[in-house]
């Protein structure tokens, strides 16, 4: 029996009933716990074609599955060296993968326990016009903490500088913290992306109201 990467390695095309080849990057496969859950919300959790081909493959010539497919593309099948695959849409793993007990820090995860908002203004802001402000400036002996760091729009953080927010005349709006995984969950629920495929609406459960 080939391996999996025998047989996934001239995988490159995929061919569909209404509109012939396609390159099969643009495809995007939601990613499960076995809980039937999304492992995060914002960004969302998916996986590529190569990925999830390569697992599927592998668990079914090692005999020890890690993911099982919950829905597929109608008209999208993998053409590899000797077979095609209908390709997966929504894929949930088998055993239930435990969240870290601690969530990265990090520039984008402060901003996500922020809501993407100025801790000072209360500006939302995309975050191109947000950065990562020291509540007491490093030079006063602030710490590069959670308890330290908020979000801030990069006008706010200019104009406060080297300065507490007492001596630039600003408010936090609420004391930072370090948030657990579960509540930047759900904190990711609030933030839907632009394209949701059919097939995966039912394993979704956004805040958000979603438009077409």
């Amino acid at each position: 029996m080939s391996s999996a990467s025998d047989e996934l390695r001239d995988a490159q095309l995929v061919y569909t009933k209404s509109s012939g080849e396609k390159n099969l990057d643009q495809y995007k496969i939601l990613e499960l716990n076995a809980d039937y859950r999304p492992l995060r919300y914002y960004p969302l959790s998916v996986m590529t074609w190569k990925d999830i081909m390569f697992l599927l493959v592998k668990g079914e010539s090692t005999g020890v599955p890690r993911i099982t497919v919950v829905e597929e593309y109608d008209d999208v099948v993998v053409r590899t060296a000797h077979r095609d695959i209908k390709l997966p849409s929504v894929v949930a793993h088998l055993e239930y993968l435990k969240p870290p007990k601690k969530v990265p820090f990090n520039k984008f995860n402060v901003f996500l326990r922020d809501n993407f908002t100025c801790q000072y203004t209360g500006e939302k802001c995309s975050v191109e016009d947000l950065s990562f402000d020291h509540v007491i400036p490093e030079g006063q002996g602030g710490k590069t903490t959670w308890e330290n760091i908020v979000t801030a729009t990069t006008k706010i953080n200019q104009y406060k500088a080297c300065r507490t927010p007492k001596e630039a005349g600003l408010t936090l709006l609420k004391k930072p913290h370090e948030p657990s995984f579960h509540e930047l969950l759900e904190k990711g629920k609030k933030f839907p992306p632009r394209y949701l495929h059919e097939t995966w609406v039912d394993y979704l459960y956004w805040d958000a109201e979603l438009s077409d």
